[in-house]
């Protein structure tokens, strides 16, 4: 049952809400998920900056991506706003992340991005109504594969504007850093790397509740 807006959420139950909505991470395919608070989340513009130097091939083709994705100055008084959030993380096998098969890679993206879309929408339908979700994977790869992006075409909309969300990185947040601080082992990933160089690859996603 949808809940009504408050202007204060119990802490009890923004308590249980929150483990509820990491158990559902795990249950919707998460290998693992953390409630984190708002002082955990790390935006650096030097992450947003790596989209440029070097260019990364989304860059100016994807509305989620840079530039027209939000800027980390931009993201760091929004994170302000909020006091926890749940950061979920998808281990994949190397070949979904060193590119040697990018279909492989592209599903871990869909499914990283379904898990942070379902769990923002519970939070929103709770009442948590700026609940916001930024995923682990540019979402032209994830769902318009090979298809230009409609959102940056005049007088068209993004096709999937309820799964759609920036990744991390995008917005300046230290997705690596976050990973590390909790104790996910993560790895740097590259076109020089070969499969047998890292144990496993890693989705990381976030949703800012309240």
């Amino acid at each position: 049952m949808v809940r009504k807006i408050t202007d204060k959420v119990p802490d009890t139950v923004l308590v249980a809400d929150l483990e509820r909505y990491r158990q559902e991470a795990i249950r919707l395919g998460a290998t693992d998920a953390k409630i984190i608070t708002i002082d955990e989340v790390i935006v650096d513009e030097r992450v947003r900056m790596k989209c440029r130097i070097p260019m990364c091939n989304l860059y100016g083709v994807n509305a989620n991506c840079p530039p027209y994705s939000p800027t980390s100055a931009e993201t760091r008084e929004v994170v302000k706003k909020y006091r926890y959030a749940i950061f979920c993380t998808v281990e994949t096998p190397p070949e979904g992340t060193v590119g040697t098969d990018a279909a492989l890679a592209n599903s871990f993206r869909r499914k990283m991005g379904n898990i942070i879309s379902e769990i923002e929408a519970m939070a929103y339908y709770d009442g948590y109504y700026f609940a916001m979700g930024f995923s682990g994977g540019a979402c032209k790869q994830a769902y318009c594969n090979k298809l230009e992006c409609s959102a940056l075409k005049p007088g068209q909309a993004c096709r999937v504007p309820l799964k759609a969300r920036p990744v991390m990185e995008a917005v300046g947040i230290d997705a690596f850093l976050m990973a590390a601080k909790v104790g996910w082992d993560v790895y740097p990933a590259g076109g020089r790397l070969k499969v047998e160089d890292i144990p496993c690859g890693r989705r990381l996603g976030l949703v800012l509740i309240y």
